[in-house]
């Protein structure tokens, strides 16, 4: 069976070709500026292909990653029969979905009822899906949402102290994100600690240019810290995370500007960029911090310490904690973010080796070999894990 993923972005398609028999990956490719030129990277294992084709809208991106899986230099299929079903990654699932579904017509509705919860996500996730079904027209499509993994969450830890009705007449609550993330990572490292997932307490730090954490406890995540939008928890390089709420109010009024332009501003030009001055990418405050740069390590000091911050309180929430996970881009790169980070956790029994910690690429144990608690890095798989789910739902 070959499962297509796909995962679109406001002016992006990031997708992937899969042989699930072996779970093999195939092809994958990157479309960007979706809407204003058009650009698609095409990578064999072996060798990439770089095109720049007009890309009005993704419906045309879609056709364009059709043919090139069929060309018959780059291609890595004769034919669109040999694609047995598309995964799509959806950002929001609200309340309804606690796990993947096969789209129909009412689960296209409830996604697009979600786009409020996701302005920037579900509709071009939903215009992905509907490309899909309208090219490729009898093959099922799949939908696997960000949100799903979280969605066994206990109460406690998802309403917000805010009136009750608010959350019964908005579903104004916390949701999380990078859900397939968390699950994967969580899953490995059951493996990894010799556990069975059942039984196994680990943090999983999902940490990049959108960040979040997640309590994953016998398999079940029972906390994060994304809230009703990406935008509450962690610091991350844009986005503020955890505020005063009271500061949206104050910032208008002192710099006139609407509620809208706050948000903005929260989502854009804050975390890493806005402490800063300098960037959102952290191997430039890292560059920025060796070079006596105040303000790159202010932000640095004020990233790393909220992640342990994290990774402290979920430890209680799940009274325990076999390991800590770090992935994605900065928790798998990082050296020097996953030992600022661990600094602050030796009294959970955590202690980072750092020779073992110098390693990227590969998942591997970083502890020296006494600590307590393990601490894992584990490059994240979300395309594998949409893959999985689309050949389960089948």
């Amino acid at each position: 069976m070959n499962i297509l993923v796909i995962n679109c972005g406001s002016s992006s398609l990031k997708y992937q070709l899969l042989d699930m028999a072996t779970e093999k990956l195939l092809v994958k490719g990157l479309c960007e500026r979706i809407g204003i030129d058009g650009y698609l990277k095409h990578s064999l294992p072996d060798k990439d292909f770089e095109f720049n084709e007009p890309m009005p809208n993704h419906e045309v991106a879609v056709k364009l990653v059709l043919d090139a899986l069929v060309h018959g230099e780059h291609g890595v299929i004769k034919d669109m029969k040999d694609i047995n079903a598309v995964g799509h990654r959806v950002v929001h699932g609200g309340e309804k979905f606690s796990d993947s579904v096969v789209v129909t017509d009412e689960v296209e509705k409830y996604i697009e009822e979600c786009a409020d919860l996701a302005p920037l996500h579900n509709p071009p996730n939903l215009i992905g899906i509907r490309a899909c079904k309208k090219i490729m027209p009898g093959v099922p499509n799949v939908a696997v949402f960000d949100t799903a993994f979280h969605m066994n969450m206990p109460e406690k830890a998802y309403l917000y102290a805010i009136p009750y009705e608010m959350y019964e007449n908005h579903k104004i609550r916390k949701y999380g994100f990078h859900g397939t993330s968390h699950k994967y990572v969580s899953m490995l490292a059951a493996e990894m600690l010799g556990k069975p997932y059942n039984q196994a307490k680990v943090v999983t730090c999902h940490l990049g240019n959108g960040a979040s954490i997640c309590a994953v406890n016998g398999g079940v995540s029972v906390d994060t810290s994304m809230g009703l939008t990406p935008l509450e928890g962690l610091a991350m390089g844009t986005r503020s995370g955890d505020i005063d709420p009271a500061v949206i109010p104050f910032i208008m009024q002192k710099e006139n500007m609407t509620a809208q332009e706050v948000l903005d501003l929260l989502n854009k030009k804050s975390g890493m960029l806005g402490v800063s001055g300098v960037s959102s990418d952290f191997r430039d405050l890292s560059d920025a911090e060796s070079a006596n740069n105040p303000r790159a390590k202010a932000a640095l000091d004020l990233f790393c310490y909220r992640v342990a911050r994290y990774v402290g309180s979920y430890a209680t929430a799940m009274n325990g904690l076999d390991a800590v996970v770090f992935t994605a881009g900065v928790g798998e790169n990082s050296s020097d973010v996953r030992k600022r980070v661990c600094e602050y956790l030796g009294y959970l029994g955590v202690s980072i080796d750092n020779d073992k910690n110098n390693q990227r690429g590969k998942a591997v144990d970083v502890s020296q070999n006494a600590a307590k608690v393990r601490v894992l890095v584990i490059p994240t798989n979300e395309e594998l894990v949409i893959a999985r789910d689309t050949k389960a739902c089948l």
